[in-house]
């Protein structure tokens, strides 16, 4: 009888205490959430000067230009000597930006359609994120996934 009595005060001990966790849990989250930073494309508006590189493997970096407007209309990116190539903004989520650009020529990969898949956030004067290639090919290299960095152009 004594064990059974020890063991449902231990339960009841482990309920109670998880409640407290998850109540504590949910109200941190829900002030990270609520202090989490939100982007406007007004913010990002202008031109800037990006690098993404290759995340393991390769270390070739692909330098372009993105033009972005306050709206989702206009954004652009412009490799060296190569007319500009229209970029969509899919969604603009808390601190983040998505854009797609393609298909179009790879300047990586020469003959070669690549669409691009990019997740950007504004860190103070910069951007950061990933951007994830799928190349139009067969074969194992069909995907590269590069880490990409803008700073404002003057």
């Amino acid at each position: 009888m004594r064990i059974l009595g020890l063991s449902c005060c231990m339960a009841l001990v482990v309920a109670c205490a998880r409640t407290d966790r998850d109540a504590a849990d949910s109200a941190a989250g829900a002030t990270d959430t609520a202090s989490a930073s939100t982007i406007s494309l007004a913010d990002l508006a202008g031109r800037w000067n990006v690098t993404a590189t290759p995340v393991g493997g390769d270390t070739m970096r692909t330098r372009y230009v993105l033009t972005a407007t306050a709206d989702t209309t206009g954004w652009t990116i412009t490799f060296p000597n190569r007319d500009p190539i229209r970029t969509r903004v899919v969604a603009v989520r808390g601190d983040s930006v998505e854009l797609m650009a393609g298909p179009y020529e790879s300047v990586r990969r020469r003959g070669v359609q690549v669409t691009t898949h990019s997740i950007l956030r504004k860190e103070g004067d910069r951007l950061v994120g990933v951007t994830h290639a799928s190349y139009a090919t067969t074969g194992a290299d069909t995907a590269l996934t590069l880490r990409t960095e803008g700073t404002r152009a003057p």
